[in-house]
């Protein structure tokens, strides 16, 4: 599913993924708004996913966005394929649409702030892009 299709509306989470670290954003489809909620600090996956599914329960996500790392040329990398792994487990363990992002030119944006954490920063710059880009109607 690309960002242009149609999608529910409802909460929309959004995660910048990583090895050590997974930054979440929030908004919702009708105000298109994104805003940095958390970073999840776990290197187990069963840490990871107790705290996805904690943020699953209290939000109740219409749909999840996964930023998707490219090289500039928008070849792939090693990151780009545990992303997509990433992606596919949040859609298996939740039943709940994951729509992928090029998130190529949004780290570009934080690199300013070298030193902090900013994976939720991140995160919520991929999710205004899946907003900018999206067609929201109910279904």
């Amino acid at each position: 599913m690309s960002a242009g299709q149609i999608v529910a509306e409802g909460a929309v989470l959004a995660f910048d993924f990583g090895l050590k670290r997974i930054g979440v954003a929030v908004g919702n489809t009708m105000l298109k708004q994104a805003q940095a909620l958390q970073i999840i600090s776990a290197e187990a996956n069963t840490a990871k996913f107790a705290a996805i599914e904690s943020l699953i329960r209290e939000w109740q996500p219409a749909l999840c966005v996964v930023g998707l790392p490219m090289h500039p040329d928008g070849t792939a990398h090693e990151m780009t394929t545990r992303c997509q792994r990433f992606a596919n487990q949040l859609q298996g363990r939740f039943g709940i649409k994951v729509v992928l992002v090029d998130e190529r030119y949004s780290s570009a944006v934080l690199h300013a702030k070298q030193g902090e954490r900013v994976d939720d920063q991140s995160a919520a710059i991929i999710l205004q892009q899946f907003f900018d880009q999206m067609d929201v109607r109910s279904l």
